[in-house]
């Protein structure tokens, strides 16, 4: 990774680590190489992280990162008391968003946070350009299925998640979302 890459991961990161409770334990998809799990440290109980991308299963500490997809390769594993999925769901083709919400029901606590960061439909052209000019590494960016921000809620909605908080950061160019499991379900 480039470092405009790094700063805007970070960027990332740092909006959705405000949303995860200390001792929390955490499953985060899409995790690459566990840079999330290293900004939160000690100020999480467990987790688990698991991306296609990963030639091979490691460990950050007690954190184990597993190369595979979400969620048919998951081991038993959780709940976990938080899902992330930072600049990951636009990456997901619209035949799995159903095995997506399965999967996240499943492995996420009643009364869990999903949180979720998707880039806006505008920024594609803005990754191209910084990759044409070799600023960026731009990862799987071959991987976005035209996905729209605005399907982000039909994703994840009720009864089995509510929507609890939903804002624009980067200029407008991301956008956050924050979801809660339903007790019941």
């Amino acid at each position: 990774m480039k470092r405009i890459d790094r700063i805007l991961q970070q960027w990332r990161i740092a909006k959705a680590c405000s949303f995860i409770p200390p001792g929390a334990s955490v499953l985060d998809i899409g995790s690459t190489d566990g840079t999330l799990f290293e900004t939160l440290g000690k100020r999480v109980s467990g987790g688990l992280g698991i991306d296609p991308t990963l030639p091979g299963d490691r460990s950050i500490g007690a954190i184990r990162l597993i190369g595979g997809f979400f969620p048919k390769d998951m081991p038993a594993a959780g709940p976990f008391d938080v899902i992330t999925m930072l600049a990951v769901l636009e990456h997901f083709p619209e035949c799995e968003y159903a095995a997506l919400k399965a999967g996240c029901c499943h492995f996420l606590k009643p009364e869990g946070r999903l949180i979720i960061t998707v880039p806006s439909p505008r920024v594609d052209t803005i990754l191209q350009w910084l990759k044409a000019l070799r600023l960026i590494d731009g990862m799987s960016l071959e991987e976005h299925h035209g996905y729209r921000v605005d399907q982000t809620v039909g994703i994840f909605s009720s009864p089995e998640f509510h929507l609890v908080r939903q804002e624009k950061f980067q200029l407008g160019l991301n956008h956050l979302f924050v979801f809660e499991r339903s007790r019941e379900h």
